[in-house]
């Protein structure tokens, strides 16, 4: 008797997994620190709102502008060493910020965990590439992406117990074991792998840059898409501040953060599924179209409370605060919307590439990331200092009434998000021929 062939096992070399599990360590790490970042700038280091949403936004900003470069320097130094470097500069910062949190070291610290964490993705997404081939590349890349999200999911979730019980500075020492424990892994048992992935010199990153930034349509679309995620980066510029000024300190932003990977992860294949048919520029225009009412629906919470109290029931089972219920169904949205976004906008910005240089170009597809995070902070600051201040700053009498009018600062956010969308649409139609 004769059986059908049976589709062999994948089986991925033992670098291929360690890049994986330093990448979980670092995800939980970085995520966990992230989502409290402001929070402890304001309430541990003692800056204002606005200074430290300047911090974290140039801090997440340069996440983003870095990579690049960085995986150049990886190609040079080699995979193993810079991914040593990398988790020996985190787990110095992380550290840093956890055991010595004052003015003088913050920034330094913040600086060096900036540039240790700019080497990650560009060496652990070469070394899956390096570690795979044609035919198990998706499933090695799924892999991946689902371990950044475990990770993400498990950082933002671990953090809220160590914040509510052993303090902010606690996220940070828990970040460095996490780093620490990725770079021990790294020594023992990751092996050096080919790391000629990118095949880019520090001369072809520039010029690359160059190219973007002054390519008008590619800036203008990348400017464009800075709306729907400067709306995305107030899970960390606003969210944590506001839940916990405007609910109590008892709030979970890290938990309503959660939200969002939660989405992401379980509905991302039947977005695209539906849109298999539809344009990228439509695609992307559904998402637009749900950042602003993302942010319109988390300004109901504060006039839901005006009008039913601090407590709603949710199919008879539940309750919930409703500026808590409110964020949820937003971030829900925001969820929702980058599964419509983020598998087109790359297939849309290569199509405005430069022909044939394409793969160089896509390294700063994300670029947008580096303005919404400065700007979207930058926003943040001033709109909680004006409408949902810092408690400390005000006397008894005036936090009565202090944040009557803390969700205006999701109108603002709305209307960004309006913009946005009409001035992608614009942009399709001029650029359709």
């Amino acid at each position: 008797m004769t059986f059908p062939d049976q589709p062999k096992p994948v089986h991925f070399p033992r670098a291929f997994w360690t890049a994986n599990v330093v990448e979980l360590f670092e995800r939980a790490a970085y995520y966990g620190m992230f989502i409290a970042l402001t929070l402890y700038l304001t309430n541990v280091v003692g800056f204002s709102d606005i200074n430290a949403a300047w911090i974290g936004g140039v801090y997440a900003g340069g996440l983003y502008l870095l990579p690049p470069f960085s995986g150049a320097l990886a190609d040079t130094m080699g995979f193993r060493r810079s991914l040593l470097l990398a988790f020996f500069l985190l787990t110095a910062g992380y550290f840093t910020l956890g055991a010595f949190p004052s003015r003088a070291l913050v920034l330094p610290a913040l600086l060096v965990t900036m540039v240790g964490g700019s080497f990650i993705k560009p060496i652990i997404t070469g070394t899956v590439a390096k570690t795979s081939d044609e035919a198990n590349r998706a499933r090695a890349y799924s892999i991946f992406y689902a371990i950044v999200n475990i990770g993400a999911f498990t950082g933002r979730g671990l953090a809220y117990p160590l914040r509510l019980h052993m303090g902010l500075e606690a996220i940070n020492l828990y970040a460095a074991a996490l780093t620490l424990l990725a770079l021990g892994a790294v020594a023992f048992f990751y092996r050096q792998v080919d790391s000629a992935v990118h095949g880019t010199t520090f001369r072809d990153v520039w010029a690359a840059f160059r190219g973007v930034v002054t390519n008008v349509r590619l800036l203008m679309l990348i400017l464009i898409v800075t709306g729907f995620w400067v709306i995305q980066q107030q899970m960390y510029a606003t969210m944590p501040k506001y839940v916990l000024r405007t609910v109590g300190p008892t709030a979970s932003p890290e938990w309503i953060a959660n939200v969002n990977p939660f989405i992401v992860v379980t509905m991302v294949m039947f977005v695209t599924h539906v849109m298999k048919n539809a344009s990228a520029l439509a695609s992307m225009i559904v998402g637009m179209v749900l950042m602003p009412v993302s942010a319109l629906c988390m300004s109901l919470g504060g006039l839901i409370e005006m009008r039913s109290g601090e407590d709603v029931v949710i199919a008879g089972i539940l309750s919930a605060h409703p500026i808590t219920v409110m964020l949820v169904a937003g971030i829900t949205l925001q969820g929702l919307a980058e599964c419509f976004i983020s598998p087109r906008y790359l297939e849309f910005f290569s199509k405005l590439a430069p022909r044939g240089q394409e793969g160089l170009y896509l390294g700063f597809a994300h670029l947008h990331t580096f303005f919404a995070a400065i700007i979207g902070f930058a926003v943040s600051g001033y709109l909680l200092n004006a409408y949902c201040p810092d408690p400390r700053t005000l006397s008894a009498e005036q936090l009565v009434h202090a944040y009557d009018k803390a969700h205006y600062i999701w109108y603002y956010f709305t209307g960004i998000g309006v913009v946005a969308t009409i001035a992608l649409i614009v942009f399709g139609r001029l650029t359709s021929k």
